[in-house]
């Protein structure tokens, strides 16, 4: 008797030690499992490029909250400018030529490092030029 009730007693404190470092797994990693002090905030973008379902909202490197959703509001409307060609769109026809969200990452990155293509402008003068 007194060893089924000694396995027993290690059992549940084994048990309530791995269910006290599961929650606080979660708690400390995201929190959004659990409930909390959360609540909803909705920001307008001009240019929401980057910014999808589920992303980590960061304040000074921190992760402070996540993105719930992205939607475009229907008072409002995309930026349309015209093209070259005369012909109107009809009806379920697709716009080809767009033009994507400004890549800030990859601006910066170019701005850092430099561009291929700037080494092929230098590499292409040189070549070039005459003696």
């Amino acid at each position: 008797m007194k060893n089924s009730k000694l396995e027993f007693s290690v059992g549940l404190f084994v048990l309530l030690g791995l269910a006290a470092i599961t929650y606080l797994t979660i708690k400390l990693g995201t929190g959004s499992l659990i409930g909390g002090d959360t609540y909803l905030i909705e920001s307008r973008f001009a240019n929401a490029g980057g910014i999808h379902q589920g992303c980590s909202v960061l304040l000074s490197g921190v992760t402070v909250g996540r993105v719930e959703g992205v939607r475009m509001d229907p008072a409002d409307y995309s930026a349309l400018s015209p093209g070259a060609d005369e012909a109107f769109l009809k009806p379920g026809n697709r716009i080809t030529m767009t033009e994507s969200a400004v890549d800030l990452e990859s601006l910066i990155g170019k701005m850092a490092f430099g561009s291929v293509d700037k080494g092929k402008e230098k590499q292409d003068k040189e070549t070039n030029s005459v003696p």
